[in-house]
């Protein structure tokens, strides 16, 4: 499905009936990640899921990124399916532009999950590869930066084990349009640090890490911990970056133990 949201087209997945959960995706990939978590929570909760714009089968303008923008796009989609409030999932980049709309839009907020994410903004030395990974996707396209990301995103058992799960992640990567990827990049490099916000979170937080995530370890999902309240954190064993594709069942029971367990 797609709705007409800020003037461009934002394809989304709605199934299940219930308490909504609405998953945001890593970059650069879609919302065909949560393929897994779709199948195994939708017959308890109303699960969400949305192609960010930039992505899958939403629109990829040729235009300034930010995470603001990702933020409101959200809001307007939240007001187009008529959901005055949800628990959210947001996995890397996810869970920087859930950062951006809870500052934006907190009493939207019932819990959220923040999965192999951070709340640091990008050093200069991240900022100048996030640089360099625009002029590799203009030069060279989506293919050259999925070779970059999948060593990132992926343990080396799974790359070695599991070549249908490389492959699918490698088709989501070259689905990209490149003015989607090179303006994610821009609006990942540009965001602020939240690490400040953290203190003011007051809804229920889920953090989630795979035990072998590199580009967002154990010690960011820590410092989330120790700064939001009452937060409580869950380490996915064997796991890298894409916890919910590496090790899809402890990571659908966690957000089901914490998403169930939400008072009314």
């Amino acid at each position: 499905m797609q709705a007409q949201i800020n003037d461009i087209a934002l394809a989304f997945t709605d199934q299940g009936t219930g308490s909504p959960l609405v998953f945001l995706h890593a970059f650069p990939l879609n919302r065909s990640m949560w393929m897994e978590q779709e199948r195994a929570l939708s017959s308890q909760f109303r699960v969400i899921t949305l192609d960010l714009r930039g992505h899958g089968e939403s629109d990829a303008p040729l235009w300034h990124y930010s995470l603001d923008q990702a933020a409101d796009d959200l809001h307007g989609l939240l007001d187009y399916l008529s959901i005055p409030k949800a628990v959210f999932v947001g996995l890397s980049m996810g869970g920087y532009v859930l950062f951006a709309f809870y500052g934006k839009y907190a009493e939207r907020v019932k819990g959220m999950v923040l999965a192999d994410t951070k709340a640091q903004a990008d050093s200069d030395e991240g900022k100048r590869g996030r640089f360099e990974m625009a002029q590799v996707a203009y030069k060279r396209g989506a293919k050259a930066i999925a070779d970059v990301m999948i060593p990132k995103l992926l343990s080396p058992a799974t790359i070695q084990t599991r070549p249908e799960l490389v492959q699918r992640v490698r088709m989501m990567i070259e689905g990209n349009q490149i003015s989607g990827i090179a303006g994610d990049l821009m609006a990942m490099a540009e965001r602020p640090d939240s690490t400040a916000l953290l203190r003011q979170i007051t809804c229920p937080t889920q953090i989630i890490v795979g035990e072998l995530d590199l580009p967002t370890p154990l010690s960011a999902a820590t410092l989330m911990v120790e700064r939001i309240p009452n937060a409580r954190l869950t380490i996915i064993p064997g796991a890298a970056h894409l916890s919910n594709l590496e090790q899809p069942d402890l990571f659908n029971q966690t957000v089901r133990s914490f998403a169930e367990n939400l008072p009314m």
